[in-house]
């Protein structure tokens, strides 16, 4: 393993802390990996961004998808998750998915998390885009990811785990034959552990969540800026289907200009009933799929934008007048209180609504255990490129796969014997190359993207979003050159960067893949190309910063360690 030897500019860890293991982020893949690893006997450290409570599992308002109802089989969801993946997903890996899937939902029920039930008693399933069944738990109406988030932080603190609040992960930490040895990562404000330090570790779980905050307009939290996948590319590993970033179709529209995390209108309301239509009250999606509103994101989301570019329209509505004050108040309260909050009451008027950046199908390339390419580093969630997704997610499975996935991590890990290395990191470099981007630099990242590669792209849109992002790329390099340094170290700066790194990445998948698949439209190539593109494409970092791109030879992923037996299928 050759690492790139790249680095964050960042002062020298000033403390540490030694673990068997360290979990960075908190939100249900984080969490649960944490949980199980220390259930083992390793000793765990978690590492969150914000508070505990504070990640992206929280803003889940559907639910978790699973095989719970009667009628129902892993073998249906396997059938529907393929359809939605648009010939990219691992079958493999989707089938550990789905027959994994319901007992790791009763484990989590097990931890303390309170689904809705029935007046019977048995669990209240709903459906949603992409589902052929009601197979999708939820909780308080449309405030899943709220309750999982509570159910998870209280039974950490309950164990008394240790953690490390308010701390931006930096980079991975290795050893002189290239295995992970743990992380840097700076604490944000006084407290037990403040600035730089270091958690050393032999096993390290990347669980960071997406890259929203990439685009102008997002579901993701401000913390959102792939951090997990920009320390992966630094470290030497691999990522893939980058290419694929699903834009939510019923996302609130508060105006051209609205930027930053936008709120969400849960696919469980179209589960319900809700209808799609235009400003003369036209239900457009009828005739365009099957399923109407509840075919799967991808096409919802063109469907949107093709009326709205047909009409000269800002934006479509969502309406679901006919439920009534009743069904809103006890099915989705949460969106119920946003609407409101922004002028709208979905009770007597129809929903303003416009697609956003939602959810990264793909990210750190890893195996049916976690591993990725990187001895050591694992990465479970939205960070992770498992092969469950392929080419779009299907609704409500991220919960389900940041759950199976942790759980397989941390077996692994307990299994492997790794807790049993002491790590020997590579002492921190005297001297790294200062290439941060200012501040201001996000600002310009997000408007380059959302204008160059967001739902709608093409080769002239991704070719001119590749220069202005390598202009910033090169700017910080020459501002090196004539000043010595570029932007001030901190976390502005920091995000900045990795932004950037994200950015560039997924513009060169993007780019490269000349077809329409899945999230990934292509005005100038709009139909889907089995023969040449029925595979993925991986993305490394060299260590001169420029990208390495190619493609697999086939849809199956190759295994992400040398002496690794093949993937189970």
């Amino acid at each position: 393993m050759t690492t790139t030897g790249i680095r964050l500019h960042a002062p020298a860890p000033g403390w540490s802390i030694a673990a068997d293991v360290v979990v960075v982020g908190s939100g249900v893949a984080g969490l649960t990996a944490a949980l199980r690893c220390e259930a083992a006997g390793l000793r765990t450290v978690v590492v969150t961004k914000a508070r505990l409570d504070d990640g992206s599992t929280r803003w889940a308002q559907g639910g978790i998808a699973a095989a719970l109802g009667e009628g129902d089989t892993p073998e249906q969801h396997l059938d529907d998750t393929l359809v939605a993946g648009a010939g990219l997903c691992d079958e493999g890996a989707v089938r550990l998915l789905v027959t994994e899937g319901p007992d790791a939902v009763r484990r989590l029920i097990e931890t303390g998390a309170r689904f809705d039930e029935s007046s019977e008693g048995a669990l209240e399933l709903t459906r949603e885009g992409g589902h052929h069944r009601r197979r999708i738990a939820h909780a308080g109406g449309d405030a899943t990811g709220a309750e999982i988030s509570r159910a998870l932080v209280e039974a950490v603190r309950a164990r008394g785990m240790r953690t490390v609040e308010n701390a931006l992960v930096l980079d991975l930490l290795t050893d002189a034959e290239g295995r992970t040895a743990g992380v840097t990562l700076h604490v944000m404000g006084e407290g037990r552990h403040d600035g730089v330090g270091a958690v050393h570790a032999p096993a390290v779980v990347l669980a960071t969540g997406g890259m929203g905050q990439v685009f102008s307009a997002t579901t993701n939290p401000s913390v959102s800026t792939g951090d997990g996948v920009a320390l992966a590319l630094r470290a030497g590993a691999e990522v893939s289907d980058l290419e694929f970033v699903q834009f939510h179709p019923t996302v609130l529209f508060l105006g051209p200009d609205a930027e930053g995390q936008q709120p969400l209108v849960s696919e469980a309301v179209r589960g319900e009933g809700a209808h799609l239509i235009d400003a003369d009250g036209v239900r457009f999606m009828v005739g365009q799929h099957e399923l109407a509103e509840l075919a799967p994101r991808d096409i919802v989301a063109k469907g949107i934008l093709r009326r709205m570019q047909e009409q000269d329209a800002e934006h479509m509505y969502l309406d679901g007048r006919h439920f009534g004050a009743e069904m809103w108040e006890h099915r989705f309260p949460t969106i119920l209180a946003a609407c409101r909050a922004h002028g709208i009451d979905p009770v007597t008027s129809p929903i303003p609504v416009a697609p956003a950046a939602h959810y990264a199908s793909g990210g750190v390339r890893t195996d049916s255990h976690g591993r990725t390419t990187v001895p050591g580093l694992y990465a479970c969630g939205e960070v992770a490129c498992t092969g469950v997704h392929g080419a779009n997610r299907l609704a409500s499975n991220s919960l389900l796969e940041g759950l199976v996935y942790a759980e397989r991590i941390a077996a692994d890990i307990a299994a492997d014997g790794l807790h049993a290395r002491v790590p020997q990191p590579v002492p921190h470099p005297e001297n790294p190359e200062h290439l941060l981007q200012t501040p201001q630099a996000r600002f310009a990242i997000q408007r380059i993207m959302t204008g160059g590669a967001g739902v709608l792209r093409s080769a002239g849109s991704l070719a001119k979003a590749a220069d202005q992002l390598q202009r910033l790329h090169t700017d910080a390099r020459e501002a090196l050159a004539e000043n010595g340094r570029t932007a001030e170290a901190g976390v502005d700066t920091w995000e900045a960067t990795n932004l950037l790194c994200v950015a560039r990445a997924l513009v060169a998948a993007a780019l490269l893949r000349e077809e329409t698949r899945g999230c990934h439209w292509r005005e100038d190539r709009p139909e889907r190309d089995d023969t040449a593109w029925r595979r993925h494409i991986v993305v490394t970092l060299n260590p001169d910063r420029t990208l390495a791109v190619h493609t697999t030879d086939t849809t199956d992923f190759p295994p992400t360690l040398p002496t690794q037996a093949p993937q189970e299928q």
